[in-house]
């Protein structure tokens, strides 16, 4: 698992698409500790400060080209993720949202590079971790772990169990 780090990006699954035209490995992690132009679905924007979790995922070839299908795959690791380590209960707001409390706590957005046919899948994943507050606008829709939780967790770790989980999930379905 490479893990390309950087301070601040525009949006990893931007930088995840250049790389992957340039010829990255599958399983190449692009995070970032900001985004200044995240989006989700429909390019809404998606609010990145410090603290969060930011990253997209080169995946393999695989036989599942279906881009519904991957981000609800990832949206189901996310949850099992933040159930497993925070006893919190998650629910899936099909297809992309994770939310707590009914205020979402990520967003993943898979898209595909089409040559004459699919050449990769990204899947870009934003996870409101650390953050302390959130802007007046976004206070009654969204939410962090940390607020939630009222400590800070460990990005490093949740990334890690994250990609292993999608890892595990792909390998099995792709049979």
């Amino acid at each position: 698992m490479q893990i390309q780090k950087f301070k601040t990006l525009n949006s990893t699954n931007q930088k995840a698409k250049e790389l992957a035209r340039k010829g990255a490995e599958p399983w190449t992690i692009i995070l970032t500790e900001e985004q200044s132009a995240g989006y989700g679905k429909e390019k809404v924007p998606w609010f990145s400060p410090k603290g969060g979790l930011y990253f997209s995922i080169i995946l393999p070839k695989s036989t599942i080209e279906d881009l519904q299908t991957l981000t609800v795959l990832a949206a189901f690791i996310v949850a099992k993720v933040i159930k497993e380590n925070f006893s919190l209960e998650p629910l899936i707001k099909l297809p992309n949202d994770v939310r707590l409390k009914e205020k979402k706590v990520a967003g993943i957005l898979t898209e595909n590079i089409i040559g004459k046919e699919v050449k990769v899948s990204i899947i870009g994943i934003g996870l409101n971790t650390n953050i302390d507050r959130l802007p007046r606008d976004l206070e009654d829709i969204a939410t962090s772990l940390k607020i939630e939780l009222g400590k800070k967790v460990d990005n490093k770790k949740l990334l890690k169990e994250i990609v292993l989980g999608i890892k595990e999930q792909l390998k099995t379905i792709s049979q």
